[in-house]
Formats: structure tokens, C-alpha cells, sequence
């Protein structure tokens, strides 16, 4: 049984570990389109100024309700099933 706990702490662990890089990877990419529609938009504005920055933190608000965001969620249901699945096949069948 402890074994089973230190496997579950580890696999949360590990979860955790992923979803933040997987959710700084998302943000930082959504980020960087935002930047590039920025530039598009207002080519004599490029650069790092106080209106791009404001463009941005406005487009970014939504962003953890969006599918995306939502769906990011999947890394901690998906193993966590998979191991307790995994488990009650072994132990009863």
C-alpha cells in the first residue's frame, strides 16, 4: 500500500511538473502571436512600448478558459486513469 502512495505522489508529482511547462509553452506561444499581430497592425509602433504591452495583457486574459487552456487539464486525468485502471486490472482479474 505505501508503495502505491509513493507511486501516486510521484505520478503528481511528475504532472505537475509537466502541466506548468506545457501551460508556459502554450501562454508563450500565444503571446508571441499576439506580438506578431501587434506588428502587423501598427508597423510604425515596433518595438517594446506601454500600448503593445497593454494589447497583450488584454488578449492574454481569456486565454486559460480557452480550449487550450481547458484542455491542458488532460495531463493530470489522462495518467492518473490510466494508472488506476492499470492497477485494478492487475490486482482484480
Amino acid at each position: 500500500m505505501i508503495a502505491l502512495f509513493r507511486l501516486l505522489l510521484l505520478v503528481l508529482l511528475l504532472e505537475v511538473a509537466f502541466y506548468l511547462l506545457i501551460r508556459l509553452y502554450l501562454r508563450s506561444l500565444r503571446r508571441e502571436a499576439l506580438e506578431n499581430e501587434w506588428a502587423s497592425r501598427h508597423p510604425d509602433q515596433v518595438g517594446n512600448n506601454p500600448a503593445r504591452d497593454e494589447f497583450v495583457r488584454r488578449s492574454m486574459v481569456g486565454f486559460d478558459k480557452s480550449l487550450k487552456g481547458r484542455l491542458l487539464w488532460l495531463v493530470f486525468i489522462i495518467p492518473t486513469a490510466t494508472i488506476m485502471g492499470i492497477v485494478y486490472w492487475v490486482n482484480w482479474q
